[in-house]
């Protein structure tokens, strides 16, 4: 269990502390080391508990760099240039579960949560796990309850609770990353949320 002030001393909103406490529950993230790895990963995924749905206010030149294949050219790039709902029903179109572009599914279906839930079958069987239509109200997700429950749910699925007893953080950072962004911040954040935990 976490409380207000331990949170207070990580920066994040008391708000938090039943999100958080009913997610280490439901998915049995108990000891300290599980807690602490949970809460350094999601603080970095979500700004410190702060930004709970994916920015995409991309401009031409970023898009043709992260998704060449969906911009080969700067010129069709420019057609989506800092129009987030374009953007996500274009890159997201077809893939996880969504239908096409036109289907709006992208942005309907856009990351959210402190560990982002992405695509129409993250939501769905999200959904399914913690008992709440997530497909019918994704909204939901960017609330700190969901938030809190998405990740914990994608930390069960991809069973990190053993990674972070071993503070294996590189392996626990693929996991949820697909790569090594951020692992020094990670690692300090996990450090510190376990400093004030135990």
């Amino acid at each position: 269990m976490v409380n207000a002030e331990q949170l207070q001393q990580l920066g994040i909103g008391i708000e938090w502390t039943p999100a958080l406490n009913d997610t280490f529950a439901k998915f049995n993230i108990a000891t300290p080391r599980q807690q602490a790895a949970f809460i350094g990963q999601c603080s970095h995924e979500c700004n410190n508990f702060k930004t709970l749905e994916e920015g995409l206010n991309y401009k031409a030149e970023t898009l043709v760099k992260l998704w060449p294949s969906r911009f080969p050219t700067l010129e069709i790039a420019n057609a989506y240039a800092h129009q987030p709902q374009k953007i996500a029903n274009k890159v997201y179109a077809s893939r996880m579960g969504n239908r096409d572009e036109a289907s709006g599914d992208g942005y309907r279906f856009r990351g959210r949560g402190a560990i982002q839930l992405t695509g129409h079958d993250g939501y769905w069987h999200c959904g399914q796990a913690i008992g709440t239509d997530l497909v019918a109200s994704p909204d939901l997700v960017s609330s700190p309850k969901y938030a809190a429950l998405s990740a914990g749910w994608f930390w069960s699925t991809h069973n990190l609770n053993a990674l972070a007893d071993a503070m294996n953080y590189e392996a626990v950072t693929r996991k949820i990353n697909g790569g090594i962004f951020g692992l020094a911040e990670r690692i300090a954040l996990t450090q510190k949320a376990y400093q004030v935990l135990v």
